[in-house]
């Protein structure tokens, strides 16, 4: 009679620890090593969540939200006209507050955006002032398309 048993010794478990552990630290040291580009792509990202959210709006309400009420209409609905006709329960973003950029400040919304653009949504990058090179460089929805 035969019996086997099903599953890993010790020996295979360190190894796939050890490997999980050097692909982590690889990752990690590459990360840390650039994080003025991990910040960049987050806002990137960010940007573009933003911008699917304002879509969404746009279908459900027939129109963008206006400067004035800014993102914080797609937390919460606005009073200040043109008010939405639809709003889902807990908005359009992922979070009931509104989320700034990697590096502490709010993203600026222009409505109208610059020509042949509906909206702009900006990111002034680390220095929070419009232009810059590097990680001070802006970061707009008018660019990512």
């Amino acid at each position: 009679m035969s019996r086997t048993k099903a599953g890993f010794t010790l020996l295979e478990i360190l190894v796939v620890v050890l490997i999980i552990t050097i692909l982590a630290t690889v990752v990690g040291v590459n990360v840390a090593h650039r994080p003025g580009e991990a910040r960049q792509a987050a806002a990137q990202a960010q940007v573009g969540n933003f911008k699917t959210a304002l879509q969404m709006y746009r279908m459900d309400n027939g129109h963008y939200p206006s400067q004035r009420q800014g993102l914080w209409a797609l937390c919460v609905p606005s009073d200040d006209d043109p008010r939405p006709t639809t709003f889902p329960e807990g908005g359009y973003l992922d979070s009931p507050r509104l989320p700034q950029d990697p590096w502490k400040h709010d993203y600026v919304y222009l409505l109208p955006g610059p020509p042949g653009f509906a909206y702009e949504i900006v990111s002034y990058g680390a220095d929070g002032e419009p232009d810059g090179e590097g990680e001070d460089a802006d970061i707009s929805s008018a660019a990512l398309e």
